[in-house]
């Protein structure tokens, strides 16, 4: 069996159990959260959420891309949200990876380079501030204000604001 098979078998037994939702799209908190895709983070717990509570928006290194940016104005135009919670971490794999080497291996493999940034950073409280400052300065966003960013530290499991 594969890891996939695992998982749809897994889905069975939730259906079975507990069925679907009736909870609505829009978040009772009224706040997304972009976070790295990092398995070690469960953001859920770290921040001692539930189901409907928030948006979870994942992605390598938690950083502000064109399709966080897409997905955030719908959050807020759409679903009612009105803060941003930017979490990223100690630890990140994207604090080691050379951004132009990676892109020339992916050239070589591919045959073509990425069209896209791979967002690789050097220091994370700049990358917080970086990330926050997006969003800030976002025009597609009707709610800035509430835009904030942390580091969660991987060995402790506690929050520190950057911004």
């Amino acid at each position: 069996m594969t890891a996939t098979d695992d998982l749809t078998y897994n889905n069975a037994r939730h259906a079975a159990q507990s069925g679907g939702t009736d909870l609505k799209a829009e978040p009772r908190l009224r706040t997304a959260v972009l976070t790295c895709m990092d398995a070690r983070l469960d953001p859920y717990a770290i921040l001692g959420l539930g189901i409907g509570d928030v948006h979870i928006l994942r992605n390598a290194g938690g950083v502000v891309t064109e399709d966080v940016l897409r997905s955030l104005t719908v959050s807020q135009r759409l679903l009612g949200t009105v803060e941003v919670v930017v979490i990223q971490h100690t630890e990140c794999g994207m604090l080691s990876v050379a951004e132009e080497e990676l892109k020339l291996q992916i050239r070589q493999d591919a045959g073509v380079e990425p069209d896209f940034s791979i967002e690789a950073f050097s220091d994370l409280d700049s990358s917080v501030r970086k990330s926050v400052d997006l969003l800030r300065r976002s025009p597609f966003l009707p709610h800035r204000d509430g835009v904030r960013g942390f580091v969660y530290d991987i060995r402790t499991g506690l929050l520190r604001e950057v911004l």
